[in-house]
């Protein structure tokens, strides 16, 4: 019996023994090892391109914002500014800001000086006229200067929205267009400054051209006052026969 017993256990014994063996024979360290290294490299790349991804997502958003138009413009606004000077400039009466009508009135108007055949009655109603053109010239510059300081009290607030504008701007594209509505402000004024400044001009030389005007034809009438025949030669007078 108990060589049985022992023969038992003994083929038990070899039976576990001959498990274990086999179960060691086939797991692989290195083989295991290298797996989890592959593994491992595979989540390194996933992750990396879950954040490339992120990347590009991010890129795509900042090209919105920068392709993003500015819901704000002030082009209407400085034309309708603009508008207004050169509306008075067109409707400046007197001598026409048209070369062509302005050359030909400035001829008769402002002649170098007045012939024989000029009439006492044009002579005045000259002088009245050129009176008259100045007059009007002087008031045209007058309501361009009132009309550009109205247009400064638009002009501060407009400045002060682009600014804002300009500085909230979520993009290049907004920015970019907020300062180009600047340098538009900025040209406008230039060219209400030079506005005022051919009204002022203008006035001031029909002023000077009326001067030079009425002296010629002071000198007409004086000349006609003065006469063709001989001139008075003064003589002694004896009175009382002294």
């Amino acid at each position: 019996m108990k060589k049985i017993w022992l023969a038992v256990v003994t083929a038990l014994l070899l039976s576990v023994s001959a498990t274990s063996v086999a179960q060691w024979a086939v797991f692989d360290a290195a083989n295991y090892a290298q797996n989890l290294l592959t593994a491992a490299r595979e989540l390194q790349q996933i992750d990396n391109q879950i954040q490339q991804l992120q990347n590009e997502a991010t890129m795509l958003v900042n090209q919105g914002r920068n392709l993003t138009s500015l819901p704000y413009s002030v082009l209407s606004q400085l034309q309708a500014t603009l508008a207004s000077t050169n509306q008075l400039l067109a409707q400046a009466q007197g001598l026409s800001f048209n070369v062509a009508q302005s050359q030909a009135t400035f001829n008769r108007l402002y002649p170098a000086s007045y012939g024989a055949s000029a009439t006492n009655a044009q002579m005045v109603q000259d002088a009245q006229t050129r009176w008259q053109t100045s007059v009007q010239a002087l008031q045209t510059a007058t309501q361009v200067q009132s009309q550009a300081a109205q247009n400064l009290l638009s002009d501060q607030s407009v400045l002060s929205n682009l600014v804002t504008r300009s500085q909230g701007a979520v993009g290049a594209l907004q920015a970019s267009q907020a300062t180009n509505q600047l340098l538009a402000l900025i040209a406008r004024q230039v060219i209400q400054a030079q506005q005022l400044a051919v009204s002022q001009g203008r006035a001031t030389a029909l002023d000077e051209a009326r001067a030079a005007a009425d002296e010629a034809q002071a000198e007409q009438v004086r000349a006609r006052f003065l006469g063709n025949g001989p001139q008075y030669t003064p003589q002694p007078v004896d009175f009382y026969g002294n």
